[in-house]
C-alpha cells in the first residue's frame, strides 16, 4: 500500500497536464481566472463567469468518467462517488497542488483599496476551488473538451480514487473521534449565498468554544461534510 507521501506525490504529479494547458492560456484569460472581483473594475471581469462554465464541465467530465468506470454502480453510489470527486475540498486541493496561491499573488502583489488580501483568499477553500473551476472554464474555452478533458481528469483523479475507494463520512469520522474525547459537535450555517438554483453554503463545526474547520457546498449537507473533512485535517494534524 503507497504511504501517504507516496499519494500526495502521485497527486501533484497528475495536475502536470492542466498545469501545461494553463501556461498555454492568452494572457487575458489566466488573469481573468486568478482575478478576485474586489479587485476588478467590474465583477463580470473576475473569476466568477469562468468558474461558472468550469464547474459544469468538470461536473460532465467526472460523470461521464464515473459512468464508464462503474458499470455496475448505481445512481446512489455514483452520486456520492461524484459529489465528494468535485467538491470544494477536492477542487481546493487541486488547486494548491496546481500552486494557485503563487498565481494569484503573481496578479495582485500589494493590498488594493476595499480588497480582499491575497493571504485570506489563499486560506479560503471556497476561494481555492472557486480559481480552480475558473481555470478549467477557462481553458475549456480556449483550448476546447478534447485537449481539456484529458488534463482534468488526470488532475482529479486522485480525488476520484479517493471518493470510490472509501466514500468517505467525514461527519461520522469527526463526530467518532471528538466522541472519545467527551466533546459533541455543532454544525452552524455561517453564510448563505446565490440565486435559489444556485445557492452557496458556508458552515462551521464547533466542539463547545472551539470552530474546529469551516467548509462551504451547494448544500447544508455537502458544507458540513467539507468542514467536518477541513476539521478532521486540523485534529489529526
Amino acid at each position: 500500500m503507497a504511504s501517504p507521501d507516496d499519494r500526495e506525490a502521485a497527486a501533484a504529479a497528475a495536475v502536470a497536464p492542466l498545469a501545461a494547458l494553463i501556461a498555454e492560456l492568452s494572457d487575458a484569460a489566466r488573469e481573468q481566472a486568478i482575478t478576485h472581483s474586489s479587485w476588478a473594475e467590474r465583477r463580470v471581469h473576475s473569476w466568477g463567469r469562468p468558474a461558472f462554465l468550469g464547474d459544469s464541465v468538470l461536473g460532465l467530465l467526472v460523470a461521464e468518467e464515473l459512468y464508464r468506470r462503474f458499470p455496475r454502480s448505481d445512481i446512489g453510489r455514483l452520486t456520492k462517488i461524484h459529489g465528494q470527486a468535485v467538491s470544494g475540498r477536492a477542487c481546493a486541493e487541486v488547486a494548491r497542488r496546481l500552486d494557485v496561491p503563487a498565481m494569484l499573488r503573481s496578479v495582485q502583489q500589494g493590498p488594493v483599496d476595499g480588497g480582499i488580501a491575497v493571504e485570506e483568499l489563499t486560506a479560503s477553500e471556497r476561494a481555492m476551488a472557486s480559481v480552480a473551476e475558473a481555470l478549467i472554464g477557462a481553458a475549456y474555452l480556449e483550448l476546447g473538451m478534447e485537449r481539456t478533458g484529458p488534463a482534468v481528469l488526470a488532475a482529479f483523479g486522485p480525488e476520484i480514487d479517493l471518493a470510490s475507494e472509501t466514500l468517505l463520512d467525514f461527519k461520522s469520522a469527526l463526530q467518532e473521534l471528538l466522541a472519545r474525547r467527551g466533546e459533541l459537535v455543532q454544525y452552524v450555517v455561517i453564510e448563505e449565498s446565490g440565486p435559489p438554483h444556485d445557492r452557496r453554503f458556508e458552515v462551521e463545526v464547533r466542539a463547545g468554544s472551539r470552530t474546529l474547520g469551516a467548509g462551504s457546498g451547494p448544500s447544508k449537507k455537502a458544507a458540513e461534510q467539507a468542514a467536518a473533512a477541513a476539521a478532521l485535517e486540523s485534529e489529526r494534524a
